[in-house]
């Protein structure tokens, strides 16, 4: 079946189940897609015995990117169950709180990942995909098992949003949800059976899953897939397995661009590098780097508003506002102006340019939060998605990120977005990485603290020297506090816990800076 009539994900896997060229690969092993179909059908029959028919057909799956995990993914596909994405990096009562919400009905583990359910009670059936009893469920005999019939709209998988900011949601992602994104940047990068994604994004998260499975699944490609992202090991995978495209989200630009940079570095097979919040500076110098091409673009789990890159976008830029999506004044609901600058770039009018980005033309591919009537309500208000990610835009109808929409800093009565702060700290030569949020003000709203991770010893005056220079900066985006970290708490795609930052504030084991004036000095 081609890419283009492929209206779930039974159907991406139908079409590549004759292909014994392409497949998965794996440290050493390959593994056909005709093979991939045939062992995800087995799956299927070996779910319909463990599932209850009477109660939701979901299961959970806790592992790293292994090959088990895509056997059940195409399992979920072809029985019309529902594979429900658990967080390797949530613990204890969070991961059985999220395993109850999900309503798993039996969890799927690995060996590398089976001790985080020690000393728990999940309250459901584990197995242990390593483990003799699931090679003697694998070789019992059973009548072969019919693909089931999904319509796009049925619920394919349950995927958590980060939880950055708050307790993770369960969005609904539906057969279209995953086919849609795939169909689309397969066709949109002329993926073919030549070519080779790389997946080491964590699977259960939705970058990997509409950006590098269904990718590889609608172009009939292959999948170099990797337990876990490794900057040291990325060039050496792309020449290993002749990789083309690869997807990632967050900071991996970056922690590729901070290995040591060699002469034959654009001595590789990637054509393409696709996926979003890639720093400007980042993506500029991957691709001069490596000689690929990277595209970065913007779009959440919940897929209500998407923003593609334009050619010729401003430096920064996510890309255009595209037709029914807006900017609009959270509290009163009208539009936001375009954003005023002056001959330094800085925002005259950032209060009032910048506001949540919403879909008025309806919810997208926004399919709802499980069990959450009340994240859906946040979402949905007056027939409109809102993302709770800040943004402001030029007159050109160029959009750029302001933050999340709790990342919105109170400060001496004005509303301050924290990713422009971000952007301007990030010129500082002294720091690798940055991370601006919210501290209460002991008087009333806010105060900007800034989490860094140093390349070299802290020097307050030398900081102090740089924000006097940067015309950009207003007094009031100016932190108050400065943490030096080691590193940043963070989820398993690589976003800062700014909910952790936030709550720890000055109480904090690592060394703090506080302004008085326009010096800091150490607490």
């Amino acid at each position: 079946m081609t890419a283009t009539l492929a209206r779930t994900v039974s159907d991406l896997l139908l079409g590549v189940s004759k292909s014994d060229a392409q497949g998965l690969y794996f440290e050493d092993r390959f593994l056909s897609w005709s093979e991939h179909v045939r062992a995800s059908l087995r799956r299927a029959a070996i779910l319909d015995d463990l599932l209850d028919a009477q109660r939701p057909r979901h299961f959970g799956v806790l592992m790293d990117n292994v090959p088990e995990f895509s056997l059940l993914a195409g399992a979920a596909a072809l029985s019309g169950a529902v594979l429900v994405g658990l967080n390797t990096t949530r613990r204890g009562e969070a991961l059985a709180h999220d395993i109850a919400l999900a309503d798993c009905q039996v969890v799927f583990t690995e060996s590398g990942r089976s001790a985080l359910l020690d000393g728990l009670d999940p309250g459901v059936p584990v197995v242990d995909v390593d483990s003799p009893a699931w090679s003697a469920l694998l070789a019992e005999e059973r009548p072969a098992f019919r693909p089931r019939v999904a319509a796009a709209d049925d619920l394919f998988m349950l995927i958590f949003t980060s939880g950055t900011s708050g307790d993770p949601k369960a969005v609904r992602c539906t057969h279209a949800k995953i086919t849609g994104p795939g169909t689309m940047l397969a066709k949109r990068f002329g993926l073919t059976p030549d070519d080779v994604v790389y997946m080491s994004m964590p699977m259960f998260h939705s970058n990997a899953m509409m950006a590098a499975w269904s990718v590889a699944l609608a172009g009939h490609s292959s999948i170099a897939l990797r337990r876990k992202f490794s900057a040291s090991n990325f060039l050496s995978d792309v020449r290993k397995f002749g990789v083309t495209y690869a997807n990632y989200v967050g900071k991996p630009l970056s922690y590729v661009l901070a290995t040591p940079e060699m002469p034959d570095d654009a001595d590789n097979t990637l054509r393409v590098m696709y996926g979003n919040e890639g720093s400007a500076p980042a993506v500029a110098a991957f691709s001069r780097r490596f000689g690929t091409a990277v595209v970065d673009g913007f779009g959440s789990t919940e897929g209500g508003v998407a923003i593609s890159a334009s050619p010729g976008s401003p430096s920064g830029s996510l890309g255009r506002l595209p037709e029914g999506i807006a900017i609009l004044d959270p509290e009163t609901g009208n539009p936001c102006p375009p954003a005023e600058f002056d001959s330094a770039g800085r925002v005259l009018n950032a209060e009032a340019a910048t506001g949540e980005l919403v879909n008025v033309a309806g919810s997208g591919a926004f399919a709802g939060y499980y069990n959450n009537p009340e994240a859906d309500a946040e979402r949905i208000r007056d027939g409109k998605y809102w993302s709770g990610d800040l943004a402001y835009r030029d007159a050109d109808g160029f959009v750029y990120f302001a933050g999340r929409s709790s990342g919105w800093l109170r400060v001496d009565g004005e509303n301050i977005g924290s990713a422009p702060i971000e952007r301007i700290l990030m010129r500082y030569d002294g720091f690798a990485q940055v991370s601006v949020y919210a501290v209460p003000d002991p008087d009333v709203g806010d105060r900007v603290m800034a989490a860094v991770v140093p390349t070299r010893d802290f020097d307050p005056v030398a900081f102090t020297s740089f924000l006097d220079a940067q015309s950009d900066l207003g007094p009031k985006q100016r932190p108050s506090l400065i943490r030096v970290c080691a590193e940043f708490p963070r989820t398993a795609t690589f976003k800062v816990l700014t909910r952790v930052l936030s709550a720890e504030a000055d109480n904090c084991a690592d060394p703090v800076w506080v302004r008085a004036g326009s010096a800091y000095s150490r607490t």
